[in-house]
């Protein structure tokens, strides 16, 4: 039986305050990590793109040949547009991202009327995202060369943090934790 143990180590606190310390450069350097981040996800679909027309191409006349290749083909022509034009792609992201938030914040105004038990922090959440995606959207181009690395470095701000707070999960045996003993977990033969 395997069990997640939460657990804080001193290794937790470092890795944490190393994530905490890449946050802080992220966000002093916003668009830097974005043409950084923008290249690293074009080369890795372009990456991923080639694999599977590799594959694809080794499934040839067999199910699943076809769909493979087209996904595979869109996800190299992708790849390759990112690659080739990061500021366009720059601004379709920061475009998907604005969306995202818009709608996620309606979404979440629109549950605040059923559920009344958690109507205040749904109002203030979704009120929150909707105003941002508006935010996003009405200044796309200004946004779109600091969003990305602006998200990248509150996400490792927050995680950071996290694992400093609250350490790994560590997924274990009941046993090896010392959460049972044998006889616990095992039955016993007469």
């Amino acid at each position: 039986m395997a069990e997640a143990v939460k657990s804080r180590t001193g290794w937790d606190l470092l890795l944490g305050g190393l994530m905490v310390l890449g946050g802080v450069i992220v966000l002093s350097y916003a668009t830097v990590a974005t043409v950084v981040s923008v290249l690293f996800t074009g080369w890795t679909t372009l990456i991923l793109g080639v694999v599977g027309l590799v594959i694809a191409l080794t499934r040839i006349g067999k199910e699943g040949f076809w769909t493979g290749l087209l996904g595979s083909g869109l996800f190299t022509v992708l790849g390759l547009v990112m690659v080739r034009n990061p500021a366009v792609a720059a601004v379709s992201l920061t475009l998907v991202a604005g969306a995202m938030f818009l709608t996620t914040g309606i979404a979440r105004l629109a549950a605040a009327v059923q559920i009344k038990e958690a109507r205040v922090p749904l109002i203030i959440s979704g009120g929150m995202s909707t105003l941002l995606g508006l935010v996003i959207l009405f200044n796309l181009f200004a946004a779109s060369f600091t969003l990305l690395g602006v998200l990248l470095g509150i996400e490792m701000l927050f995680e950071g943090f996290a694992v400093m707070i609250a350490g790994r999960s560590n997924l274990t045996s009941a046993r090896v934790a010392g959460l049972t003993t044998p006889s616990d977990s095992e039955p016993t033969h007469a």
